[in-house]
């Protein structure tokens, strides 16, 4: 499952310091704009201590986490919508992604040039807002000429919903907001408002970049962007960009967690701003588990259990018959399979089952 998150914002935020943070790769971070001219794409794997649990139980020859690309995009600047800078390229990418992380910057540093010469991180998020919700407005518009007549005069119950959305986007992106603060109650049209692929539809993750003293209560510039999207339905995450960066080049696991420790923080910023992707795309996880491999496979929440199943075979989906279902806490407490199977803590599930997050599956299925 191949589901992206991009990584965007205003050149010099830290998108590139952030993306080297998260991935191998090694994405040009440098003090000008633009050093990311084409995406970088990272796969990113997904830390999981339920993984590294039911391996230590299990003891498989192989274990599988799951993963989440992150592709860092080129800074925008304003006009990007009119193609001003690398617009044009970077609405193409941003398109193609599945969500947001909008990087931020919440820290004060001379050495380090912001394009419009002084930090205001609400300020930024407006030029991006803007500029996407310009190009979702050129969009909606040239549905709407495209689609009117047939839904006035047509009787076309199919082209009057789609009218009737795209003149809900228009008036919402007129009055400055984005797609997503536009909800709708009926199934029906939730699936034909995504089917637009609206840039400011998707979901979006703000990612704070403070300096070191402020990674764990944040400062007045993160504060500033709260107050900013208390309106939206968008998350917040204060990180460390620099701080990471420097976490990251520890050798040893002890070595990382002390420097954490100094810092006042559990877990890195990176760590967590994996997890919270991943939550961005409305993901969980479920195990497959056996001596020859221990997996983690990514589902969208709410899948039944034929869905589910696909991800690992689309065969599995076609021919599913059932699923042996255990519990990750009655994995965890009885500590195999037979046992879990002996205290009668196996259940077997049709096609209707619901996937809960964490689940340990069997698929039987016969094409």
């Amino acid at each position: 499952m191949a589901l992206q998150c991009g990584i965007v914002g205003l050149p010099n935020v830290g998108k590139s310091t952030l993306f080297n943070c998260l991935s191998n790769a090694k994405a040009q971070a440098a003090n000008f704009p633009f050093c990311t001219i084409e995406p970088n794409v990272g796969v990113i794997t997904v830390p999981d201590k339920r993984l590294e649990a039911l391996a230590q139980l299990v003891k498989p020859q192989a274990v599988q986490p799951t993963t989440v690309e992150i592709v860092d995009i080129a800074g925008l600047v304003k006009g990007a919508s009119k193609g001003e800078g690398l617009g044009n390229q970077f609405l193409a990418n941003i398109r193609e992604t599945d969500a947001i992380l909008h990087v931020l910057r919440c820290f004060d540093d001379g050495n380090v040039v912001h394009v419009d010469g002084s930090v205001n991180p609400v300020r930024d998020k407006e030029i991006i807002d803007t500029e996407l919700q310009l190009k979702d407005l050129e969009t909606v518009e040239s549905r709407i000429s495209k689609v009117q007549k047939q839904a006035q005069t047509g009787g076309d119950k199919n082209a009057k919903r789609l009218y009737d959305i795209l003149v809900r986007f228009r008036e919402a992106l007129l009055q400055g907001k984005s797609a997503r603060t536009v909800t709708f109650d009926n199934a029906d049209d939730r699936k034909t408002a995504r089917e637009l692929f609206l840039l400011t539809g998707k979901p979006v993750l703000y990612v704070c970049n403070v300096d070191e003293n402020s990674a764990v209560t944040g400062n007045s510039y993160v504060e500033q962007v709260r107050e900013a999207i208390k309106d939206e339905q968008a998350e917040l995450l204060i990180v460390a960009a620099k701080t990471e960066s420097e976490i990251a080049e520890l050798d040893t696991y002890e070595e990382r967690q002390e420097f954490l420790k100094e810092i006042g923080l559990e877990e890195s910023g990176v760590v967590r701003l994996i997890h919270a992707a991943y939550k961005l795309l409305d993901l969980e996880t479920y195990f497959t588990a056996g001596v020859k491999e221990v997996r983690a496979w990514t589902y969208v929440k709410g899948a039944k259990a034929p869905q589910a199943a696909a991800v690992i075979h689309t065969d599995f989906e076609k021919g599913f018959i059932r699923a042996e279902v255990i519990k990750y806490d009655d994995y965890i407490r009885y500590g195999s399979e037979a046992a879990c199977r002996d205290a009668g803590k196996l259940n077997v599930e049709g096609k209707e089952y619901i996937v809960q997050d964490g689940d340990i599956m069997h698929f039987r299925f016969n094409v």
